[in-house]
């Protein structure tokens, strides 16, 4: 890939991060709270905040929900797009091997995106700080924390490893 196509790819994102980011930060700041607050979330998210508020927030749900599209559902239908692209050219392969072969990368990397993709778009189409709570752990914790697992079971080295201790405990 060239400089100046990795550049196009790359600028869009970064340049709607960076409007949705200021956007966000001066809706938050405009915000109006009776006294100390508590979110009871992982993190300050700006829907907690909304909620929190004593000032009338419907212009800026609606941003909110415009951003949860914008931001995540857009990417995640062009990623599933491109899914469907892939699989159709795997179909296309001869040898049921290297069918196996690549469906096996592909599914880790969907796997991820679901989980990541479905927590992030569940936590904001959802209406309880409650069950935010749930989304915004699965988002924050369950990705991160599945991601290096799903990579490194691909590994050949690792999974010879986990062979050889599961036999050792099976001897033992």
């Amino acid at each position: 890939m060239s400089k100046q196509v990795c550049v196009l790819l790359a600028f869009p994102a970064w340049f709607m991060s960076s409007v949705n980011a200021s956007i966000a930060t001066y809706l938050a700041y405009n915000l109006m709270f009776c006294g100390l607050i508590e979110i009871k979330n992982f993190f300050c998210d700006l829907k907690a905040l909304l909620f929190s508020s004593i000032k009338d927030t419907t212009s800026f749900k609606i941003f909110v929900n415009v951003g949860a599209v914008s931001i995540g559902a857009i990417p995640f239908c062009l990623i599933l797009a491109s899914y469907v692209c892939i699989i159709h050219t795997v179909l296309k392969i001869k040898s049921s091997d290297g069918r196996w072969k690549t469906f096996s990368s592909c599914s880790s990397h969907i796997t991820i995106v679901f989980v990541y993709f479905g927590s992030a778009m569940c936590l904001y189409m959802t209406k309880s700080l409650e069950q935010d709570l749930i989304f915004s752990m699965m988002f924050v914790t369950l990705v991160p924390m599945l991601n290096p697992l799903v990579y490194s079971l691909r590994n050949k080295d690792i999974i010879q490893a986990l062979r050889r201790i599961k036999k050792k405990n099976i001897e033992k």
